[in-house]
């Protein structure tokens, strides 16, 4: 790898900063499709055990099992096929459409285990104890200074920068982009703990009064506690013992189960923030560095990872040539309102968890009625949680799946994503169709061609994110050349 650190190189390098989640599975996606891409870190090297998020949802798993993770990452944790809102909803992830119908519960640091083995082995440089302290952008590239462990600061240059950092994130603040957005909740904590008394469940919720709880099971004996005390909403910095802990937890849900052992105490409050542009020039944010929400519904890593998925494949295309710039404006007009969507997903479902006043709890009762007696609304409740409903816009005149997701779907050779995981799009063809259309496929800047396992007649091109781009019914030599050759551009 050329040493951007003297200003050569440049041409198709990315520098990405931040390496949770997010930053990790862009880094990986840009260093698997031959992309030179360092990663800048301010922590140390050794991944904490202490992680706020701990629920990894299905469309999440399908990104995963595209890059070949989602099964190791299964294996850490434990799966629940049913979620329970305000009493008298419930939701069963039983029936989603997906390999995953579940929600999977392991602490994020599982997650950003195996992103970051994946990194290392696909030769992601990283650059640990380094702090961006400026950032500078021309027509050519974007300068980045990063100030390491031992205080020097070097000037870093890339054609492109993603900050990935954290709702603190240096990237947007040296960009002079506004984070506007409310706290949603005022005085939360979270608390790691082993129990003398195993809960029925994997997930256990209730709330009563001013109390709320929750608890989750790692699977290792270890148990992660949520929850507030409206009676006692203080700042960030209060000091928080198990005992608070423990009372709370009591009142919500009748029982502390013996806690003991706590390895980890915080305090911390939820905010409803985005970024109202998640691109400047040569410069992008993502994950928590663009929005964040409230811990309701367990979406803000999810919604990371599914950005990152969107613009790897993205970025990988324009800098080694294949499309032009313009695709990556797909990335705001695609993703931003995803994560205002989730936003106000999540905020409303935390403001009636905290309703009070009469009116609050009339309107909850009736959602949960409502949705509880609805086919149609569990089941877009449903999607949205688990990600696989969101949809991307699409041209006008467009065929109905454009812009939706593509199920795992079973092709002649394989399910589509294990071919996903070769990094390229797929142009499903129908079994009709014989012509050497996969003679055509060698070229990197050109889909990997696969038929229906099935008689259907649909020719589909499936982005390497796992989103349809073009398809036609009854599709004929023509039509499929045409999907053979499109470029996203």
């Amino acid at each position: 790898m050329n040493d951007i650190a003297t200003g050569t190189g440049t041409d198709n390098t990315v520098i990405v900063v931040g390496s949770g989640p997010t930053g990790l599975l862009l880094a990986g996606d840009l260093a698997a499709a031959g992309v030179p891409v360092t990663l800048v870190e301010r922590r140390p090297r050794k991944i904490s055990n202490l992680s706020r998020a701990f629920g990894v949802h299905a469309r999440t798993l399908e990104q995963l099992d595209a890059r070949d993770l989602a099964d190791d990452l299964i294996a850490t944790g434990s799966t629940i096929t049913r979620l329970r809102l305000f009493r008298r909803l419930s939701l069963d992830l039983g029936t989603l459409p997906s390999r995953f119908p579940f929600l999977l519960i392991t602490p994020q640091y599982e997650v950003e285990r195996l992103l970051e083995r994946r990194a290392h082995e696909l030769g992601v440089e990283f650059r640990h104890e380094s702090e961006v302290v400026g950032l500078r952008q021309d027509a050519d590239g974007v300068d980045l200074d990063v100030r390491g462990p031992d205080g020097t600061v070097v000037t870093r240059r890339a054609a492109y920068v993603v900050g990935t950092d954290g709702h603190r994130s240096a990237v947007r603040q040296a960009l002079g982009l506004p984070f506007p957005g409310v706290a949603v909740i005022k005085s939360l904590f979270l608390a790691d703990v082993r129990l003398a008394e195993r809960p029925d469940g994997v997930l256990t919720v209730n709330g009563a009064g001013n109390a709320f709880a929750m608890i989750a099971s790692f699977g290792d004996g270890w148990y992660r506690v949520m929850g507030w005390n409206r009676d006692h909403e203080v700042a960030d910095d209060a000091p928080l013992d198990l005992d608070e802990v423990k009372d709370v937890t009591r009142r919500a849900l009748g029982t502390d189960y013996g806690m003991h052992d706590a390895r980890w105490l915080s305090r911390f409050h939820s905010d409803e923030r985005q970024v109202p542009r998640y691109q400047v020039g040569r410069v992008f944010l993502a994950g928590d560095a663009a929005h964040v929400h409230s811990p309701a519904g367990g979406q803000g890593m999810n919604t990371g990872l599914q950005d990152a998925a969107n613009l790897g494949w993205k970025l990988a295309a324009v800098v080694k040539g294949q499309v032009s710039a313009g695709l990556l404006d797909t990335y705001h007009a695609e993703r931003h309102p995803v994560g205002k969507a989730v936003l106000r997903s999540s905020g409303g479902l935390v403001r009636l968890a905290r309703a009070q006043n009469p009116a609050l709890r009339a309107v909850r009762a009736l959602v949960s009625a409502f949705a509880g007696a609805a086919r149609p609304a569990r089941t877009k409740a449903l999607a949205q949680i688990s990600g696989i409903g969101y949809r991307y816009p699409a041209p006008r005149g467009a065929h109905r799946l454009v812009g939706t997701r593509m199920p795992d779907v079973a092709l002649e050779g394989g399910r589509l994503y294990e071919v996903l995981r070769g990094g390229r799009s797929v142009l499903i063809a129908p079994r009709a169709a014989r012509e050497s259309y996969g003679s055509r496929s060698g070229g990197e800047h050109l889909p990997v061609v696969e038929r229906w396992a099935s008689e259907r007649r649909t020719a589909v091109l499936v982005r390497p994110d796992g989103y349809v781009a073009w398809a036609a019914d009854d599709a004929d030599a023509a039509a499929i050349e045409t999907g053979l050759t499109l470029q996203f551009s």
